[in-house]
């Protein structure tokens, strides 16, 4: 009988992934999804045409119970979040609901429906098994690098504030009720369904648009900051890997590399024969109000043990976004339209 997984977040780019790497694993899929009138559900729909549906709101808990209750999933991934950290500081209260409250949420239906008793040590075989999104923004203002799994935390957003309780929250039930429950501490991972908000994506969007004469200039923030970028799809490989292990625990999973925004933007105009410096303009107004300057994987614990290793180098994934914002660049031009990230 095929494994039933349900996920949270089904509509962005991690959810699509990991909804395709589950269904060529044989399972059935189920996507949680807020509304009716949802446009990206009839996007990724569209993409994964094998894909269900469930209704649920990271907000509600009596609808997660209703959700849980109806797929009877055997693996819950909670990709569910607000993502665009600068907007953590627009609407700390909201990003506080979603990305930490709803992992509680999201936890306690499974409590619920599975019917976890209060006390430790209950076994974890047969139930509901659980991956919660966590973020290298936990680890913001870094003690040390690499970071892994004993790194302290210092977010220093109000989202990574968010996230440390929802990983926090995962380990207590872990802990308190023999719950599988795993956190996947994931640094940035991007890919052409990468929103348009996000650095790499904006740089890519920007390169397309400026190759084809539709713009002139590229505004950033910090040129200097530096990541940890890897391929989306190598990532959401790994949180399977974690939910198909005997015993539940957490793991980093990076590529151990940092390259800077600055280093983006050149290769990116380099893959359309451009000169990066003479599109791209520094705008302070997108610096971010305490921004995380340094952040680094070590992901020694997930080779060793899962078995994981990315496949897509930085400058291929840079070059498979800008090819991928190039074709469709060039498709909304001959429609009269601008490019922008709905377009995948």
């Amino acid at each position: 009988m095929s494994k039933r997984a349900l996920i949270t977040g089904i509509t962005g780019q991690d959810g699509s992934y990991l909804a395709e790497h589950l269904l060529q694993q044989g399972y059935q899929v189920w996507g949680l999804t807020r509304g009716q009138a949802n446009p990206r559900k009839d996007r990724v729909s569209r993409l994964i045409p094998e894909l269900q549906f469930v209704s649920g709101d990271l907000m509600d808990q009596g609808s997660l119970v209703a959700a849980v209750d109806v797929v009877q999933p055997d693996e819950i991934y909670n990709l569910g979040a607000i993502s665009f950290v600068p907007m953590s500081w627009q609407q700390a209260e909201l990003v506080t609901e979603v990305n930490g409250t709803g992992v509680l949420r999201m936890l306690e239906a499974v409590r619920m429906v599975s019917g976890f008793g209060r006390s430790a040590g209950r076994d974890p075989s047969g139930q509901i098994r659980f991956y919660q999104a966590s973020s290298s923004e936990m680890f913001g203002q870094v003690v040390e690098s690499p970071q892994s799994e004993l790194t302290s935390f210092h977010p220093r957003s109000p989202y990574g504030v968010a996230k440390a309780y929802g990983h926090y929250i995962t380990q207590n039930y872990r802990e308190s009720f023999g719950m599988y429950g795993v956190s996947g501490i994931l640094f940035n991972h991007e890919s052409p369904r990468r929103g348009a908000e996000f650095v790499t994506r904006k740089i890519s969007l920007a390169v397309a648009q400026i190759k084809l004469g539709l713009q002139d200039k590229l505004a950033l923030g910090n040129l200097d900051a530096v990541r940890d970028w890897g391929f989306a799809g190598d990532y959401v490989r790994a949180m399977h890997l974690m939910l198909s292990q005997d015993s539940p625990a957490d793991y980093v999973i990076g590529t151990g590399r940092m390259h800077s925004v600055r280093e983006a933007a050149r290769i990116a105009f380099e893959c359309v024969g451009l000169d990066w410096e003479q599109h791209v303009v520094v705008d302070p107004a997108l610096v971010c109000p305490a921004e995380v300057e340094t952040l680094c994987a070590d992901c020694g614990k997930a080779r060793e043990v899962l078995g994981w290793e990315q496949t897509v180098e930085f400058p291929e994934l840079i070059q498979m976004m800008v090819e991928s914002d190039l074709r469709m660049a060039g498709q909304t031009r001959d429609h009269g339209k601008l490019l922008t990230a709905a377009s995948w």
